[in-house]
């Protein structure tokens, strides 16, 4: 055993940092705000903060850091992703993109409050990304601060990592630290700051590379910058294709097409709305990135958007989250094509996106059914009417189709009664006689439809608690976890953290995190709405 292994510490991480080696770098060391070109980074310093306190860390992330709860725990853990001190290996920089931010190009965004500390390589191999999201000012921050409050930050840092053990493929979270400082927000944007503490968390991908990176490049006319990106991408992140060349872009994309569609079925799956689905929010790599004004679909509602700024145009509500990513992917594609030239070929990759989400929905929707495979002629109309009856019932997504496992489809007089119970039970508005009705109605055809496949009530109900969740991020119980952390009580956010762990598990004692919204929550800020203001 080596002496680094009998003293583990965070400068014996073992960084990389091939982004900042391999592509071209802002030549302006300073830290300013302005207009950066041909670069695919800037350096960026984080800001030195005066009491850092761990509020929460992931222990799975640190293992797949290699770092052990002590180092986790440690003081020196708190200064370096607070952003006080670089540890051996690290190189502070923010990426330069651009975007589409609800439809229209913005330009040059950039990073405006994230800083990268490097690119770690663990003992299996793999490549992890280290940023710190409020640590501070950067070329891209525009007229903002570069912080973060801890309001987001504890929905950032608890999100990331339900989704993970959700199997929603997402970026990662390590840390959550308070600054000991202050920072200023108008949480609505209507001239009502409020003084709320500062919070950085560490957030961990394989890259953080968006569609808006290439795009900025290419509406520059700066071809030449766009090619070492691509083909870095392709060299870092996606060897298995090939050396790069036209033919390989070409794979490259369909693939991304493939990975995009593959997150937004999950997103489907689970109730997830994105809420700020801008190209410069998209990854390359098909993971949920950037975590500001998300939400989780409580009453089952397709026009459901918890965006404040997209309200009006609900641009990104629940049912156009499908829509939207095809049209990010597009805008990728012009973006890609100066390197292909081949409008028909970057066509044919785009079916890769939508083939992929239609199989994928379909399947994903037999399996939250309980059925053993979509049939279209059919179940296409079983799925259109349950979402209607929900819709109209204001029935809540996650207890539905959970508790939807537990009715004995076997039992034909008591399948209905338990079944209409549950629909009672589990929406927020009580049932007319016509809803009943049409409830009685959907049931039999799901009953009929189900019984053909033959399954016994035990595997039908295993398989489908496989794929419906009974814990998820609730808006309200974020809420209730921000409140406390507020007055200084992190508990509620590591027993949050804990629960969804396992979210398809049963836990016993912690039923009240599967409840529904209580009547509190449905008009709060911050359960039902939010901006998108750190």
């Amino acid at each position: 055993m080596t002496a680094e292994a009998d003293h583990p510490s965070l400068d014996n991480l073992h960084f990389d940092n091939r982004f900042i080696r391999e592509l071209p770098g802002d030549p302006e060391p300073d830290n300013f705000r302005r207009q950066v070109y041909n670069a695919c980074y800037s350096w960026a310093l984080p800001k030195r903060v005066k009491q850092p306190q761990l509020v929460a860390y992931s222990r799975e992330m640190a293992e797949a850091l290699d770092l052990s709860p002590e180092i986790c725990e440690s003081d020196d853990f708190s200064q370096i992703f607070v952003g006080n001190r670089l540890a051996t290996g690290m190189q502070a920089y923010a990426m330069c993109y651009g975007g589409h931010q609800f439809g229209h190009w913005a330009g040059q965004l950039g990073d405006g409050r994230a800083i990268i500390l490097g690119e770690v390589i663990n003992s299996q191999g793999q490549r992890l990304t280290l940023q710190l999201k409020g640590a501070g000012l950067t070329p891209y921050s525009r007229s903002a601060d570069g912080l973060a409050v801890l309001r987001s930050s504890v929905r950032e840092f608890l999100c990331s990592e339900a989704m993970h053990h959700l199997g929603v493929p997402t970026t990662r979270a390590l840390s959550l630290i308070l600054t000991g400082e202050q920072v200023v927000r108008d949480m609505f944007y209507d001239g009502n700051p409020q003084i709320e503490a500062g919070a950085v968390v560490c957030r961990v991908a394989q890259s953080f590379t968006r569609f808006g990176n290439f795009q900025l490049f290419t509406a520059r006319d700066d071809i030449d910058s766009l090619k070492k990106l691509v083909d870095y991408t392709i060299r870092t992140d996606f060897p298995e294709l090939g050396e790069p060349s036209v033919p390989v872009y070409l794979s490259w994309f369909a693939e991304v097409c493939r990975r995009t569609a593959e997150m937004i079925v999950h997103w489907q799956r689970v109730g997830f709305v994105h809420g700020v689905m801008n190209t410069d929010n998209m990854s390359i790599l098909g993971l949920t990135i950037d975590y500001g004004p998300y939400g989780w679909l409580e009453n089952f509602d397709p026009d459901w958007t918890p965006n404040t700024t997209d309200a009006k145009g609900r641009r990104y509500r629940f049912g156009n989250q499908a829509k939207i990513a095809y049209w990010n992917l597009v805008q990728l594609a012009n973006a890609l094509y100066p390197l292909i030239l081949r409008a028909e070929s970057l066509q044919t990759a785009l079916l890769s996106y939508t083939n992929t989400f239609d199989a994928g929905w379909q399947a994903m929707m037999a399996a939250k059914l309980g059925l053993n495979a979509f049939e279209a002629t059919e179940d296409e109309a079983l799925v259109n009417d349950l979402f209607a009856l929900m819709t109209a019932a204001e029935t809540d997504m996650t207890l539905f189709f959970r508790q939807l496992a537990d009715i004995d489809l076997a039992t034909e007089s008591q399948c209905q009664a338990d079944f209409l119970a549950m629909l009672t039970n589990t929406s927020y508005e009580p049932l007319s006689e016509e809803l009943i009705e049409r409830a009685s109605l959907w049931l039999k055809v799901y009953q009929l439809r189900s019984l053909r496949d033959g399954r016994s009530h035990a595997a039908r109900r295993d398989s489908m608690n496989a794929v419906n969740p009974k814990y998820v991020l609730r808006n309200y119980l974020a809420q209730m976890a921000i409140d406390n952390a507020e007055q200084g009580d992190f508990a509620l956010v590591n027993e949050l953290l804990d629960v969804l762990r396992k979210p398809y598990a049963e836990q016993p004692g912690k039923e009240s995190f599967a409840a529904k919204r209580p009547d509190w929550a449905k008009q709060r800020a911050g359960c039902s709405m939010l901006s998108c203001s750190s």
